[in-house]
């Protein structure tokens, strides 16, 4: 990837996608790092003029407006999406409340989906664009005490899949 691209990364308060950020931030790249708490997340990246930290609950597809609209509203673009915010219940499956299936599921595919359908617009009009989702090895063979994890990564697969096509034919007509 060459010359300076923004970044809007969810879950980058923690683990991977605090990496990702920073790692981007040094690569000279600007960043829309985003979690439900933006304080945590500045609080763990560190202050950097090429930062913009945001409220974003994946959960909520007004969020993810919000955050595609401030990223726009700062930075003029965006070129690579990084669905990273994640949960995860493990467990016997019986064993785990509705509450927490839904949990999973909301966080892992709904949100991946939410934050996605806000920035293909923008990416659509940029015709150009990188939408990057974690999945999982659960999402391709099912793992021990991970259901509910497993159900939502088979579902990233299919939400990655599919759309490929069309957006490929959508970014290259002039």
């Amino acid at each position: 990837m060459t010359g300076k691209k923004v970044w809007l990364i969810t879950g980058a308060g923690r683990g991977l996608g605090l990496d990702i950020a920073k790692a981007a931030l040094v690569a000279g790249h600007a960043v829309v790092a985003t979690g439900r708490d933006p304080a945590k997340v500045t609080s763990a990246i560190g202050h950097h003029d090429e930062l913009l930290a945001i409220k974003l609950d994946v959960t909520r597809l007004e969020d993810a407006h919000a955050a595609v609209a401030a990223a726009v509203t700062k930075f003029d673009r965006i070129d690579v999406v990084v669905n990273n915010a994640g949960n995860f219940y493990a467990g016997f499956f019986e064993e785990l409340s509705p509450d927490q299936v839904r949990n999973q599921i909301e966080t892992l595919l709904f949100g991946p989906m939410n934050v996605t359908r806000a920035a293909l617009p923008v990416m659509r009009k940029q015709r150009s664009g990188l939408l990057l989702t974690l999945s999982s090895t659960a999402g391709i063979t099912g793992q021990k005490f991970c259901t509910a994890y497993a159900a939502a990564k088979f579902g990233i697969e299919g939400l990655s899949r599919s759309p490929r096509r069309s957006l490929l034919s959508a970014f290259a007509r002039c």
